[in-house]
């Protein structure tokens, strides 16, 4: 499913004016909308020059400044350092093989928990299952045959200890 795509108008007021819920948002509102999958474009409300990098890129400093866990010192110096074209091309594809290497391993990680939860809970069904034949009529057959072959057994049980009883009585 492709995510859905907001339309941002950003005033020269530096307010942000999200069109398709009609109401002014802030950076933490954007970074939510992202989080949940929707797609942002912001636009310059009066030149319509494109401001999503810059927008973007704010997010991501706002949220730093929360977070000491952000970016590492050594790959913001060398997105520094990276000033020429071939230097920022290399550093953005290395960062999108990251993330794509990334999400690999998460999508991994949970088709193999599904699997976990499939095998955890697969004795479970199966108990459920018998649970659910026991009143089929071919289990109730097999235990009509069980019943029969356990008073069998018993009856000759009881056989065999009333001869052992006799014998003993002839010879005592």
């Amino acid at each position: 499913m492709k995510p859905t795509s907001v339309l941002i108008k950003k005033y020269p007021n530096r307010r942000l004016y999200d069109t398709a819920s009609k109401r002014y948002v802030n950076l933490e509102d954007l970074a939510a909308l992202i989080r949940e999958g929707t797609d942002i474009q912001v636009v310059d409300a009066r030149t319509g020059e494109d401001l999503t990098r810059l927008i973007l890129t704010q997010i991501i400093v706002e949220d730093a400044k929360e977070q000491p866990t952000g970016l590492p010192l050594e790959l913001l110096r060398q997105l520094i350092v990276a000033t020429d074209r071939a230097g920022q091309e290399f550093i953005m594809w290395y960062l999108k093989s990251a993330f794509d290497a990334y999400h690999k391993v998460q999508e991994a990680v949970e088709t193999r928990l599904s699997d976990v939860r499939t095998a955890a809970f697969s004795p479970l069904n199966k108990v459920k299952s018998l649970f659910r034949a026991a009143g089929s009529p071919e289990t109730d057959d097999e235990l009509e045959q069980l019943r029969r072959r356990v008073a069998e057994l018993e009856a000759r049980l009881a056989g065999d200890s009333r001869k052992t009883t006799r014998r003993r009585r002839k010879q005592g």
